[in-house]
């Protein structure tokens, strides 16, 4: 969702081992038809966008999930940064060659700075994030933030739209691909409006987004995501499209504490590129000051990688809902919120699982293994 990276140097070692996941052996297997996935996201280096990237890779040199390619949008980030951001994870992960970056969406369908500023001030609250507005946009790679270990040195962004790619990959693989949808809904609003003869062809939509019976995070109502963009979440929303919601509502309960970040960032015999990283981010938090390695008692929100645990594992939601979702776009201290009916929804809405908790013993087994794997990511094939 999102996270801003702190700029440090390090020396990156090599793990040489691999254990066998808790959460189940199986899953070590290959599948012989694995799920077939689009990560449309506001990539980021390594916070929760760029770690869902670093398992889905391992995840795909298994056999036991297909990655069609990485959409970016703006979000988190300007869609410059996300891209070169994502270039160089791919790069990073030695599956540039198998996982192609594409560029989407720069602006949101339905804002600007003038009127973010404008509805913030008029109603105050929530934590203060606001992503991208919070920054100038690059307008050439001049004014990029190269990740702490140097830009991607020869992994180009494609040539193809990321509207564009979605639709062609889709139309491809009729009624199997799935959509991680981890950051404002742009591009997907896009490629199925431009391409409506994808819709049916869609099979499953999955959400990092809204916040329905909890308060928001970026304001007192609205979470990020959907905030950033709530045209494009309410066309997204009512699309004929099997759709789950993973929301601040489990969100919120999923969390990582100083145990669980010494597995990923201090397990002396897995140590890897992206082991530093994920220190380096959040060991020291926003400022360099307040994380993991300077307070022990500091936690932070996991969001995005519970899609893809989903997706692998349904059985990780341990409570779900079916409900009618809709988000508000209205200008006022309500833009951006999601609301959930149970019953009597306005016209036009699709029913669809809201996840309300999760079995965090099972999933955070699943984050450990998958982010401490060896890098550059190993095929696991016979």
């Amino acid at each position: 969702m999102r996270r801003i990276l702190v700029a440090l140097t390090w020396a990156a070692s090599v793990a040489t081992t691999l254990t066998l996941p808790a959460y189940g052996a199986d899953e070590l297997n290959a599948r012989t038809d694995p799920p077939k996935v689009i990560i449309d996201s506001d990539y980021n280096t390594l916070s929760d966008d760029g770690q869902l990237g670093v398992m889905a890779a391992q995840l795909q040199a298994q056999g036991s999930l297909k990655v069609l390619g990485i959409t970016v949008v703006s979000g988190n980030q300007w869609l410059r940064q996300g891209v070169a951001d994502a270039l160089k994870s791919v790069e990073r992960l030695g599956v540039e060659k198998q996982i192609g970056v594409y560029a989407g969406a720069n602006h949101p369908l339905s804002r600007d700075f003038t009127t973010v500023q404008r509805e913030l001030k008029a109603f105050p609250g929530g934590d203060g994030y606001i992503g991208a507005w919070s920054k100038p946009e690059p307008k050439s790679d001049r004014d990029l933030v190269a990740p702490p270990d140097g830009f991607a040195t020869h992994t180009k962004v494609q040539r193809q739209s990321a509207i564009d790619f979605i639709a062609e990959a889709v139309k491809r693989n009729p009624g199997e691909v799935t959509i991680l949808a981890i950051g404002p809904l742009t591009n997907i609003a896009l490629a199925t409006r431009e391409h409506p003869e994808i819709v049916p062809l869609i099979k499953q939509i999955i959400y990092m987004g809204g916040a329905i019976d909890v308060p928001g995070n970026t304001t007192r109502t609205a979470e990020f995501n959907w905030w950033f963009d709530p045209k494009a979440a309410k066309a997204v929303l009512r699309l004929p499209i099997k759709q789950t919601v993973i929301p601040l509502d489990v969100t919120d309960t999923v969390q990582m504490d100083k145990a669980l970040y010494d597995r990923v960032a201090h397990d002396p015999a897995k140590q890897t590129i992206i082991t530093q990283l994920f220190k380096t981010l959040n060991g020291y938090g926003y400022d360099g000051k307040n994380g993991f390695e300077t307070n022990p008692n500091y936690t932070t929100n996991i969001w995005d990688t519970l899609t893809l645990a989903y997706l692998m594992h349904p059985s990780f939601a341990t409570q779900t809902v079916e409900e009618w979702v809709d988000v508000d776009t209205g200008f006022g201290a309500n833009d951006g919120k999601a609301r959930g009916y149970t019953s009597s929804p306005p016209p036009g809405l699709q029913k669809m699982t809201v996840v309300k908790r999760f079995d965090n013993p099972a999933f955070f087994d699943f984050y450990v293994d998958l982010l401490t794997r060896p890098v550059p990511v190993r095929s696991q094939d016979p």
